[in-house]
C-alpha cells in the first residue's frame, strides 16, 4: 500500500473490513474475502490538496513472517444472549482467518462430524466470528477435514501432504498432516489468496469453494515450470497436468490462471482456452465465468476464427475462450 496514505484513510479502511456490509454472513464474508486478496480501495487528500485513490494491504503475501500470527485456545465471542468458546482461532494480523474444532477421541459420542454440527450453530450464534472467516478445520483428534463457510459434510476433505511432493503415510495423523501441510505460513496465505472461489448457484444461494490439496499443489507446480517455459530461454513447454474424473479440472484450472494473470514475470498474459467438447464447454464457461473475481476481469467467448482474431488484438491481459475451428 501507499506509505503516504492518512491515518483517515486508514480509519477508513479499518472501518470497511470491521463493519460488515450485508446482512447475510456469506455475502460479508465475500466483500471481505475480496478485500483479504485485494486490498482496501481508500481515497486520501494529499499536501498539495489532490485526492488520490491507494489500495491498503491487510496481509504482506510475500513475506509471512512480516504478519502478525497467533493462535488462541478457547475464545471467547458474545454475540446477543450467546457466550461461544471455539477451541481454537487462527488470527493473521488480528483477523479470525481459521477456526478450529476439536473432539475427544475418547468420548464414544463426540465425533468429528459433531464438530461439524458445532460450526453449523456458531454459524447461526456467533456469524460476526465468521465473516473473517477462510477456512473449518474439524478433527476428533486423529481424523481431520478442512472445509469452507458454506461446506456441506461430504465438501469437507482430508488434506494428505505436507510439502506436495508425496502423499503423507496413513501411519501420520491426519491431523498433523493437515497442520504441517495447510498451516504453514506461505502455504496457508497462498491458499487464501489464490485458492477460494464463491459461485452463485441455481437456487440463488453462494456457495465457497477452497482448493483441495491436489489442486493447490498442482497449480503451484504448473506456475513454477510456466514461469521457467515462458523465460527468453524457456522450452516453451509448460508440462500437462493429469486429472481423474470429478477431482474438480474445471476449478484447477480456473485457480491456475487466476496465478497466472497475477504473476510478475508474466506480465498480464493473454489466456486462451481451448476446447474440444461442446458438453464441457458450458461447465467450463460457466466456472470461468463464475470465478470473473479471482481472474479479476470477465471471460469472452469466441464465436469463430475471425471473432479469435479480433478478440486477440489486445496488447495484453483477456481470457478468452474458444472451441477447436
Amino acid at each position: 500500500s501507499d506509505r503516504d496514505v492518512s491515518a483517515d484513510a486508514l480509519n477508513d479502511a479499518f472501518r470497511k473490513v470491521t463493519r460488515p456490509s450485508h446482512p447475510s454472513l456469506i455475502a460479508s464474508n465475500r466483500s471481505f474475502h475480496a478485500m483479504l486478496a485485494n486490498g482496501v480501495e481508500v481515497e486520501y487528500r494529499r499536501g498539495d490538496g489532490s485526492i488520490r485513490g491507494a489500495s491498503v494491504r491487510l496481509i504482506d503475501f510475500d513475506n509471512p513472517d512480516n504478519n502478525d500470527w497467533l493462535v488462541v485456545n478457547q475464545f471467547t465471542v458474545e454475540e446477543g444472549q450467546h457466550n461461544r468458546r471455539p477451541d481454537m482461532v487462527v488470527f493473521v494480523n488480528g483477523l479470525p482467518l481459521a477456526v478450529i474444532e476439536l473432539k475427544n477421541p475418547a468420548d464414544e459420542n463426540a465425533t468429528m462430524w459433531s464438530a461439524f454440527k458445532q460450526f453449523q450453530t456458531y454459524k447461526n450464534e456467533i456469524g460476526s466470528l465468521f465473516v473473517f472467516n477462510e477456512s473449518l478445520v474439524i478433527s476428533d483428534g486423529l481424523e481431520a477435514r478442512i472445509g469452507s463457510l458454506t461446506a456441506e459434510h461430504e465438501r469437507f476433505m482430508r488434506w494428505r501432504t505436507i510439502d506436495g511432493r508425496e502423499l503423507a503415510p496413513d501411519t501420520t495423523p491426519q491431523l498433523q498432516v493437515l497442520m504441517s501441510g495447510m498451516f504453514e505460513k506461505r502455504r496457508f496465505l497462498d491458499l487464501m489468496r489464490h485458492f477460494v472461489v464463491f459461485q452463485d448457484t441455481d437456487s440463488g444461494n453462494v456457495s465457497k469453494i477452497l482448493a483441495g490439496y491436489h489442486q493447490f499443489h498442482a497449480v503451484n507446480k504448473a506456475i513454477e515450470t510456466t514461469v521457467a517455459a515462458t523465460r527468453p530461454r524457456g522450452d516453451k513447454r509448460c508440462g500437462v497436468v493429469w486429472h481423474t474424473q470429478g477431482s474438480g479440472k474445471s476449478l484447477t484450472m480456473l485457480f491456475y490462471a487466476g496465478r497466472l494473470i497475477l504473476h510478475p514475470a508474466l506480465d498480464n498474459p493473454t489466456i486462451i482456452l481451448l476446447t474440444d467438447r461442446n458438453d464441457l464447454d458450458d461447465q467450463l464457461f460457466g466456472t470461468f465465468s463464475q470465478g470473473k473475481e479471482l481472474l479479476r476481469q470477465t471471460p469472452v467467448q469466441a464465436a469463430d476464427r475471425a471473432d479469435l482474431r479480433r478478440l486477440l488484438q489486445v496488447a495484453s491481459g483477456g481470457v478468452i475462450y474458444t472451441a477447436v475451428q
